[in-house]
């Protein structure tokens, strides 16, 4: 099965400028709202409402609020079916290692074992991974750790 073609289109652009994307100068809000937003759209995700659901209906939620260790914390992405919570996804700009740094890695898990989730989502578009988050984050587990896929944009 191949990637629908607007999957294809943004992979092809990314790689044209992974470069420029790895410097450090393009941010995570630039990522999310030119890839990762219509990435999931593609999906079948309606990330940005256009169905015009009520608040307690929304597919997905920017910016949830969970506690995480009597803190209030903000997932970048909350994905929901039925107004109940299914799973997270932490962006990152594409400076970010995410297959060796270990504080996004412990950053999505707590957040996801705070919230009771099975599984989240850890992506700065050029990585994805996938983590169960039913094992209980301890913040020297290895980046690895309870991470049961992990792809590059090439492999979309």
């Amino acid at each position: 099965m191949s990637a629908p073609p607007e999957i294809i289109s943004l992979t092809r652009r990314f790689g044209l400028n992974l470069q420029d994307y790895k410097s450090g100068q393009y941010n995570e809000t630039q990522l999310r709202h030119e890839y990762l937003d219509p990435f999931f759209e593609v999906l079948g995700w309606d990330v940005n409402n256009t169905s015009g659901y009520a608040e307690a209906y929304k597919d997905v939620i920017h910016e949830d609020s969970i506690k995480v260790g009597g803190l209030t914390k903000a997932p970048d992405y909350c994905f929901r079916i039925g107004g109940t919570r299914k799973f997270f996804v932490e962006a990152k700009k594409p400076s970010v290692n995410i297959k060796d740094d270990i504080n996004p890695a412990f950053q999505l898990r707590r957040y996801a074992w705070s919230a009771r989730l099975p599984l989240s989502i850890l992506t700065d578009f050029e990585e994805f991974a996938v983590y169960d988050c039913r094992v209980k984050p301890d913040k020297t587990d290895k980046p690895a750790t309870a991470r049961t896929l992990f792809i590059t944009f090439h492999e979309y």
